[in-house]
């Protein structure tokens, strides 16, 4: 633990949706560290945001654990390219898929690309996320709560529904919430309740759901070293990114990548309608 980075961190900034290979320093996605057991032999996963940072991270154990992998991603082709030769790396099936999942089409689109190479989806990771630093709650623009509830919250609706016609008894939901939907950062108000809306929707569609043998659940990180953050924050405030955290520090990627695994598993076949928090000790009530 101790051998983490920890912040004061060179102050930078990237134009959006950003790339793990500019930062500094580099985000560990456990490339040399995560081993695998086997725990998703022979599953297909189909993970949104999979280039970098959290979905990077769960691509590779995934991958590591035995299964198959479609990736989903904005426009960041070199972030998802080296994902994808890890993936591959391990003797594992890789789908690269571009997709602005703000657009409901595209979000269907995304699943029938899958569907069509594999016949069905075993596991569904919802990571995908956008988010702005605003200190005034005036300079909040419809614009961009509004693209900040396309990507963060209705893809995760649109992605979901087109996937449960092709889940079976055994299947996982995994969505990527937040310590946010607990303890909203008012500098993150757009981000946050979306954040806070994807718990709800994880509890409730985790009951309707249940009857098919579908489990749906979240994981709800504290601060993560991940290109979202240069992309959205000021040098300032990355600089001293995770500080305030009880730890002292961000995670890195690869520390949440156990708790996606966990829920994928078929041995958490109770765990359903749960939320995981993975904060550093931050509590979440």
């Amino acid at each position: 633990m101790n051998d983490h980075p920890k912040p004061p961190f060179p102050k930078q900034t990237q134009s959006a949706p950003g790339t793990f290979a500019s930062m500094q320093p580099r985000p560990d996605h456990g490339e040399t560290t995560w081993v695998g057991a086997g725990r998703l032999q022979g599953r297909v996963a189909l993970i949104t945001g999979a280039d970098s940072g959290i979905g990077r991270a769960v691509a590779i154990a995934y991958a590591r654990e035995g299964a198959d992998v479609a990736m989903c991603f904005l426009n960041e082709c070199d972030d998802a390219a080296d994902t994808a030769r890890l993936i591959e790396d391990e003797g594992q099936s890789c789908m690269k898929i571009p997709a602005d999942l703000s657009n409901p089409d595209e979000c269907r689109s995304v699943v029938q690309q899958v569907v069509n190479t594999w016949g069905r989806i075993d596991i569904l990771v919802n990571n995908a996320a956008h988010q702005t630093v605003c200190d005034r709650f005036e300079d909040l623009t419809p614009k961009e709560w509004d693209k900040t509830f396309a990507v963060n919250i209705d893809a995760v609706f649109h992605v979901a529904q087109a996937a449960v016609a092709h889940m079976g008894a055994g299947s996982s939901i995994i969505n990527t919430a937040s310590i946010n939907s607990d303890k909203p950062n008012p500098s993150l108000l757009a981000y946050a309740t979306t954040k806070g809306a994807i718990r709800n929707f994880t509890a409730g569609l985790a009951q309707l759901l249940a009857d098919r043998g579908i489990r749906v659940n979240c994981v709800a990180p504290g601060p993560v070293w991940t290109p979202l953050i240069p992309a959205s924050m000021p040098g300032e405030k990355v600089a001293s990114f995770g500080q305030d955290s009880p730890m002292k520090r961000p995670a890195q990627p690869v520390e949440l990548a156990s708790a996606y695994v966990m829920l994928a598993e078929p041995m958490s076949s109770y765990v359903s309608g749960a939320t995981i928090a993975v904060t550093g000790g931050a509590p979440m009530l």
